[in-house]
């Protein structure tokens, strides 16, 4: 049986994003909301932390039900141009017994 895995992310934007309206900018994230939950996937948590990292001014973390929901959610990321406007870094991994 396969088991949950979990993708930390951490990411900026790029000048890319900031071009972008707001407006736009909200359609961006609700449509890779939506590709997450077509793959079978849910938000654990997302934050702000641009009031204490230069670097990262947000993270978070996804559950996934195995390793090719994450794959094909990647597909869906690259198709939506997602790296465009986002710089980031991800880890994957399962939960410590």
């Amino acid at each position: 049986m396969a088991q949950p895995i979990y993708k930390v992310w951490l990411a900026k934007p790029k000048d890319a994003y900031y071009k972008l309206s707001l407006e736009e900018r909200d359609k961006m994230q609700k449509k890779a909301e939506e590709a997450l939950k077509k793959v079978g996937a849910e938000t654990v948590v997302g934050c702000y932390s641009g009031w204490c990292s230069e670097n990262w001014l947000v993270f978070g973390v996804e559950k996934f039900p195995d390793l090719e929901t994450v794959r094909k959610y990647s597909q869906l990321l690259l198709e939506m141009d997602w790296f465009n406007y986002l710089e980031s870094t991800s880890y994957l991994g399962t939960e410590t017994p």
